[in-house]
């Protein structure tokens, strides 16, 4: 049942229409009359976790809005510039400025090529963003099947990536950089690793990428690899909006926000997914911690409007997946502290783990559309209490 509505309806401006920002739209729907608006650089919704896919051209990965978001709620195809705090304006790359009583900050996370290897920004491929991943799959079809295929990540991205080329016959190297799935158990390290070697990938794990040649990438050690194309998953960063907003973030540009997910320099701003930092000790980036985290903003801008005290935040992990190709994948069991056990599932079951987890992920937020409030996730321990920092 919604919430009797205020006698002037609150304004809410959602800033970022992926996992996160589509969800707590529609959960802001519990509430009668509160005028929503989602702003996001692109019409269509983003699945960031089968970028890989459409990278390889084994899937697709852009939804339309019109099948997401609830009824009334607007969506303004555009960029978010700047947060004025004192007008209460969001002001946009257009020109334009939207009016807001309450912000939900659910901008994610972005690709992070570092400027500090020589070469990198100019030669390698990103696939975190749409558009990255669109100019690289362009790339990789003028590209011949037995072209030298570079990886530069050793993280749950970068293996899903040379897993789903090895398996369309590209002839890949992953060079890791340090451990390859570092967050995985030593069971599920190996089980990533035994797949990798026995579809040919040449997985270089202490190697680090010095420089990035046109058709080659320079190694630390000294060691020159042939690359006719190198792609860059070596982790991610956050847009800057915060900060060219004036309001306090981490060392990566995360908001910096309470345990209610709300800004520490402004109460109308709250946080949710990949660039929050709640107390400083951010969640794990991953759509299954944004869209939780998406509702739980949802309900502490609610409260604020109703004038009640917001809850803090509380989510469970219960480990992570990372496919294999189209017919395999590790789910790595965890403790809902996020940390690995020694212990997981593989194989087809694996991968119909994984699948059914991708789905979910837009499923819920369809869901959520239909019944709002109905969204249920995992709770979590107690966090530890610590202020944010200054």
């Amino acid at each position: 049942m919604s919430t009797p509505a205020p006698a002037t309806p609150s304004k809410v401006v959602v800033i970022g229409g992926g996992y996160a920002g589509a969800l707590a739209a529609n959960h802001l729907r519990m509430r009668a009359d509160v005028g929503i608006t989602v702003v996001n650089p692109r019409p269509e919704f983003v699945e960031r976790v089968r970028l890989h896919q459409f990278v390889a051209g084994t899937g697709e990965a852009a939804v339309d809005y019109g099948t997401l978001l609830g009824e009334g709620i607007r969506l303004v195809v555009d960029s978010a510039t700047r947060i004025d705090t004192a007008a209460r304006t969001v002001r946009l790359a257009s020109g334009r400025a939207l009016d807001y009583d309450h912000v939900i900050y659910a901008v994610g996370s972005t690709g992070a090529i570092p400027s500090s290897v020589p070469g990198a920004a100019e030669f390698a491929f990103g696939l975190a963003e749409f558009e990255s991943a669109q100019r690289l799959r362009a790339r990789l079809a003028e590209l011949p099947l037995d072209a030298p295929v570079t990886v530069v990540g050793g993280g749950l991205t970068g293996i899903e990536t040379a897993a789903e080329l090895a398996e369309r016959g590209r002839t890949v190297t992953l060079a890791c950089g340090g451990t390859l799935a570092p967050s995985f158990g030593a069971s599920g390290r190996r089980a990533v690793a035994k797949w990798l070697s026995r579809h040919g990938v040449a997985v270089l794990e202490a190697a680090e990428v010095s420089e990035v040649q046109p058709d080659a990438v320079a190694f630390a050690d000294g060691a020159v690899r042939a690359s006719a194309l190198t792609i860059w998953a070596g982790g991610f960063g956050v847009p800057r909006l915060a900060a060219a907003s004036g309001l306090r973030t981490d060392e990566l540009g995360r908001l910096l926000t309470d345990e209610t997910l709300t800004s520490v320099d402004d109460d109308r701003i709250v946080a949710a997914g990949d660039a929050a930092a709640p107390s400083g000790r951010p969640l794990r980036m991953s759509c299954y911690a944004a869209g939780p985290l998406g509702a739980q903003a949802a309900n502490t801008v609610l409260s604020r409007i109703a004038g009640t005290e917001p809850a803090t935040i509380t989510l469970g992990f219960s480990g992570a997946c990372v496919s294999l190709g189209r017919r395999t994948a590790v789910r790595q069991l965890a403790r809902k502290d996020d940390t690995a056990v020694n212990a997981y599932v593989g194989g087809r079951m694996g991968a119909a783990i994984k699948e059914v987890t991708c789905k979910f992920a837009v499923s819920r937020i369809r869901r959520e559309a239909r019944r709002p409030g109905s969204v249920i996730w995992v709770k979590g321990d107690p966090r530890p209490k610590q202020p944010a920092p200054a």
